[in-house]
């Protein structure tokens, strides 16, 4: 059996493997060949991860995604047993290095044409790319200042939809709807978040989820795009937004009712429409609002609820459409 010293002898440090594997990388199958390699030495050890981002080799993996052709799809390399896309690799290595903060704030750093590389990946790569892209823009964008935040482009939130309305996979579906959480509420993203067509999506993936963090999730970002009128607006237009939205209070989670009955206090209080008022009886949003006042469900949820009821008092109060049982907590 070999012994530690000669299996140390055997695997020569990162730090004196990574300069020559970077030097070897000329043409385009010694190029996978090189990045095949720095996968492996990245799966070794956390001390190789940080050895890989001072070698340069954090530069050499951004130069793929940085130069992808965004006007045709990417050719792949083939070998005898399947086609690699480089691309894909060197996205699936930046994102498992879990970078430094260090090095997360210089990608973000570049001007924003990071940024802007992974969206065209966003818009051309292959599924496993664009889901890579977003977990690495998850991360990046966690560490970026408001300003970077403010200036994110319209085309990065329409492909961040597209990948929730492809559902390339859950891990992307969830680091997306993160992603949106924390950055609607700057500046004008909200806005660029509901022109990119994000309230229809986010309604149909409330249709089919039960998964209470998935709905609390879900409805956070809907919260959010429902503060600009034109979020609200897509809301009304889609034929199950109200039901749906309504449905959801007291079925999920605290969390989950005092983002949803936001949401309605967003439409009582700028889309008012005689059209609209009667739409939330006759779904059974009013009532289900006067059970909000009934119930243990926290106390900004029930205050919300209670501004809602007196908001339109003069159209509701008296409706046949509420069962007597409920329209006895109607605030006065």
């Amino acid at each position: 059996m070999e012994s530690k010293e000669s299996q140390r002898q055997s695997h020569p440090s990162a730090k004196l493997r990574l300069p020559s594997i970077l030097n070897d990388a000329k043409s385009p199958q010694q190029q996978i060949k090189c990045l095949r390699r720095l996968q492996s030495i990245a799966s070794e050890n956390a001390t190789n991860k940080r050895c890989m981002e001072s070698s340069g080799a954090v530069e050499f993996l951004v130069s793929f995604v940085s130069y992808y052709d965004s006007t045709a799809a990417e050719e792949p390399l083939h070998n005898e047993f399947e086609s690699i896309k480089p691309t894909d690799e060197a996205l699936s290595i930046l994102y498992n290095l879990q970078l430094s903060e260090a090095a997360l704030k210089n990608l973000m750093g570049k001007n924003g044409d990071f940024v802007v590389s992974l969206t065209r990946v966003m818009q051309r790569g292959s599924y496993e790319s664009r889901a890579y892209a977003v977990l690495l823009l998850k991360s990046m964008l966690e560490i970026a200042d408001p300003m970077q935040l403010i200036s994110l482009r319209p085309e990065l939130f329409v492909e961040l939809i597209q990948v929730l309305y492809d559902q390339i996979s859950q891990q992307a579906s969830k680091a997306t709807l993160q992603l949106l959480v924390s950055i609607c509420p700057w500046g004008r993203n909200k806005i660029k978040a509901a022109e990119a067509g994000a309230v229809p999506v986010l309604i149909d993936l409330l249709l089919d989820s039960s998964e209470r963090r998935a709905c609390e999730m879900i409805l956070t970002v809907l919260d959010a795009v429902c503060g600009c009128a034109e979020g609200r607006s897509e809301l009304l237009r889609h034929g199950a937004g109200l039901a749906i939205v309504s449905k959801k209070i007291l079925r999920i989670s605290q969390v989950a009712s005092e983002r949803a009955v936001r949401i309605l206090l967003s439409i009582s209080k700028f889309c008012a429409t005689t059209n609209v008022l009667q739409e939330m009886l006759q779904l059974g949003v009013v009532a289900k609002l006067c059970l909000v006042l009934q119930v243990d469900c926290g106390f900004k949820a029930k205050e919300r609820a209670r501004e809602v009821l007196k908001l339109h008092a003069g159209v509701w109060k008296n409706s046949p459409c509420i069962p007597s049982n409920l329209l006895s907590s109607y605030p006065a």
